[in-house]
């Protein structure tokens, strides 16, 4: 963060200073809300949780450096005490991104947020110093602390957005207001909080709500694809730029094409010149990703050529989101177990499928939460699109909705041993080590909740040991 006096902090939050001999000391090191990043010079933000409160770790986080806590009450040691720690948290983020003037990049979506915002991070780089939302730290917590660690070098900003609800993405932009803002889709994902797509399209369009008009360089980049995104452009006095693989998109893709391993390859067409570009990701969902990044590139000043080779050379930032692994013995397991929706779980199986032409083909999924009403036809249309795609096998692992994805299947023509239910993530792994063999490829998908990361990671370990080899 910028450096602030512990005086300056507590008028910007409207605190009170309580066992601070100094108030003039500065904060010099990050803000953080987990002890263990502590750091000489940091400001410890006390969250009391539902299982561990913050301010019972006070005197740890200064005995190993931190100048103070941001607190709800005094602790003993050097606090700034708040009346609510989460309003100053943003309150703080509001005021440093105001004073540094950096360049705000915000994104949100159904689906794709976090592999697009790893796209823009890698791409900005090469122009500029950027400070971009680590994993998916997306909410009223984990964007204002991203905010906060921008530092006067900071040129771009690329915060994720994530909601739950009508009004999410407006108390963000808020909190941290965006110069440039990019919708992706409006998917099914949080379909059974919000009630339908249309309450989706009416959240996500607040972030373009929320940018300035176009003489003050304000940018709308919309989806031209996604009918209910390209309606957002009548909401924002913003300048408006379309991306997609529509002809009337500013920036688009031609002669789009996987390569052999399943790694997209196509021509991109921005309005200053086209370039050609081979991703190191996998699936043919990524080009759509891709080319928002290229606008919100272009917009900021980057020629065709410069998108192109960062997007050809971009890997994968954060975790388990397609993460493509061969052990020794030739079994390819692609972990993208961090998170499911109806729109990311086609995205996964067509990305199997053209991975494994010519290999046996493995889908461990499981339940995709927050679907409401829709849950049911949702599930079994995954399990059918499996069958339709020719997937060499589906374990559907879990309760209710394991079981829908497997009458998918059944309903699609899938009998004997083409799919399989099993109870938990052990089962899955038992069933998986009994009968993989060298150069199968194994996707393993489910919502955050299900762990079937776990899944991913045993069949790692079981590669290195040589289990099947052996076998």
């Amino acid at each position: 963060m910028i450096a602030l006096s512990l005086a300056e902090i507590s008028a910007v939050v409207g605190g009170q200073t309580h066992d601070i001999p100094d108030p003039s000391v500065q904060i010099t090191g990050p803000v953080v809300r987990d002890s263990r990043e502590v750091v000489p010079g940091s400001l410890f933000v006390a969250f009391a949780g539902e299982r561990v409160d913050g301010h019972d770790f006070a005197q740890a986080v200064v005995g190993a450096g931190a100048a103070a806590v941001l607190a709800s009450r005094p602790v003993g040691v050097p606090a700034i005490v708040v009346e609510d720690v989460q309003t100053a948290l943003g309150a703080l983020a509001r005021h440093v991104v105001q004073k540094l003037g950096t360049t705000l990049v915000a994104l949100t979506g159904s689906a794709g947020k976090t592999s697009t915002k790893d796209l823009i991070a890698q791409v900005l780089r090469r122009k500029a110093p950027t400070v971009w939302t680590p994993g998916s730290l997306n909410n009223e917590i984990g964007l204002p602390l991203t905010a906060l660690s921008a530092t006067e070098e900071t040129r771009f900003l690329v915060l994720e957005m994530g909601a739950r609800g009508i009004g999410h993405i407006r108390y963000l932009t808020d909190l941290t207001p965006p110069k440039i803002g990019l919708v992706l889709n409006v998917g099914t994902a949080h379909i059974g909080e919000f009630g339908g797509r249309e309450q989706i399209a009416l959240a996500k369009g607040e972030l373009v709500e929320a940018l300035p008009p176009s003489e003050d360089g304000g940018a709308a980049i919309l989806n031209a694809d996604d009918p209910l995104v390209r309606a957002m452009a009548s909401r924002t006095k913003a300048k408006v730029v379309l991306f997609g693989e529509s002809d009337e998109a500013d920036v688009r893709a031609e002669n789009v094409r996987l390569t052999d391993s399943g790694q997209p390859s196509f021509s991109l067409h921005t309005p200053s010149g086209c370039s050609d570009v081979t991703m190191r990701l996998y699936g043919e969902h990524h080009v759509s990703n891709a080319l928002a990044a290229a606008a919100v590139a272009h917009e900021l000043g980057m020629s065709a050529e410069e998108i192109a080779t960062a997007l050809s050379e971009a890997g994968s930032l954060s975790r388990w989101r397609m993460e493509v692994t061969e052990r020794p013995d030739g079994v390819t397991i692609v972990n993208d177990a961090y998170n499911a929706n109806p729109e990311s779980m086609r995205a996964a199986l067509r990305a199997l499928a053209a991975m494994g032409k010519g290999r046996r083909t493995w889908a461990v999924l499981g339940k995709m939460a927050e679907l409401g009403d829709e849950a049911l036809a949702e599930h079994d249309a995954v399990g059918r699109l499996a069958v339709r795609l020719n997937v060499g096998k589906l374990v559907a692992v879990g309760g209710r909705e394991a079981a829908w994805l497997q009458l998918g299947a059944y309903n699609e023509g899938s009998w004997g041993e083409e799919s399989v239910h099993v109870s938990d993530a052990q089962a899955a792994v038992d069933l998986l080590r009994s009968e993989l063999r060298p150069g199968d490829v194994v996707l393993v998908k489910a919502s955050r909740s299900v762990g079937l990361e776990s899944v991913a990671q045993t069949l790692l370990e079981s590669g290195a040991e040589g289990e099947v080899a052996a076998r």
